[in-house]
């Protein structure tokens, strides 16, 4: 499959494509002419690309599993792959607890202004948004 086919197929451009190859994360095979073919082992690689994103899992980490997932299994590789593993879990708990308090403030809002009452709880909203604010303070979503 050539990379505008395979790119199509799984809905991105061609330069994240490249971008994969560029940092070892996706191998093609080249034909002799130095076209890259794309064949099921790059879709698998790229199907466990496209999750490990979803996770939200850097480029950097990606290529710290592919490296771990090829390596022969051993303790040393076990623990190291556990390791990156925790961090993600804490990364995603931290995550998860945001966004669960930035729906709440956001259910509050939605009350405080429904029924065209905005003007009479302004100062309690821009508190609401404030004391979210200095909440999440330390630790912003990246």
């Amino acid at each position: 499959m050539q990379i505008k086919n395979f790119a199509a197929k799984y809905q991105i451009q061609a330069d994240t494509i490249r971008y994969y190859e560029k940092e070892n994360i996706l191998t093609p095979k080249r034909r002799e002419n130095g076209y890259r073919v794309y064949d099921e082992e790059c879709e698998k690689q790229l199907q466990f690309i496209i999750v490990l994103k979803q996770l939200g899992f850097t480029i950097k980490e990606i290529q710290q599993l592919l490296l771990l997932r090829n390596q022969p299994i051993s303790t040393e590789c076990n623990v190291s792959t556990v390791s990156l593993l925790d961090q993600k879990i804490i990364n995603l708990e931290e995550k998860i607890q945001f966004y669960q308090k930035a729906l709440q403030v956001v259910n509050k809002i939605k009350g405080l202004i429904a029924e065209d009452k905005y003007i009479k709880n302004k100062e309690v909203i821009e508190e609401l948004m404030l004391g979210f604010f200095e909440d999440t303070k330390p630790r912003r979503i990246r």
